[in-house]
């Protein structure tokens, strides 16, 4: 039995190196358009859930905010039974002043410790310096 070879093979022995590399650079090319539409796609997709999401729950939020809202009219309502109205009213406002104080300050708390992305800032610095290196190798 002779070896016969494939036409895969044969087509290798018949083309050149030139049209094989711009062949597999049509390929990569073909792949990284492909990747990158995967990525779209992708991306198009979680931001629609995204959206959705965000807006749920910023009703959500709403709602809770009515729920907050109407349940201290009836805290000042129900206090208007037992003291004056106008005290019942300074009363609920002022627990929610204490709330809002709480959260004030436990929210610029955590801003303080915000140190943003050093790391990355640090590493995008260092890069004219890698490229003055390199000039100067030339």
């Amino acid at each position: 039995m002779t070896d016969m070879p494939t036409p895969s093979e044969r087509k290798a022995e018949e083309t050149s190196l030139g049209d094989l590399l711009s062949e597999v650079t049509r390929d990569v090319s073909t792949l990284m358009r492909q990747e990158v539409e995967l990525a779209k796609a992708e991306l198009r997709q979680s931001a629609t859930r995204a959206g959705k999401g965000a807006g749920l729950l910023g009703g959500a939020g709403y709602a809770a905010h009515l729920t907050v809202l109407f349940l201290s009219f009836a805290a000042w309502w129900g206090l208007g039974h037992v003291i004056d109205i106008a005290w019942a009213a300074v009363i609920v406002a002022v627990a929610w002043g204490i709330v809002a104080a709480v959260l004030y300050s436990r929210g610029r708390k955590e801003m303080k410790t915000i140190t943003g992305a050093p790391k990355t800032v640090d590493s995008l610095k260092q890069i004219p310096d890698a490229l003055k290196r390199n000039e100067e190798n030339r």
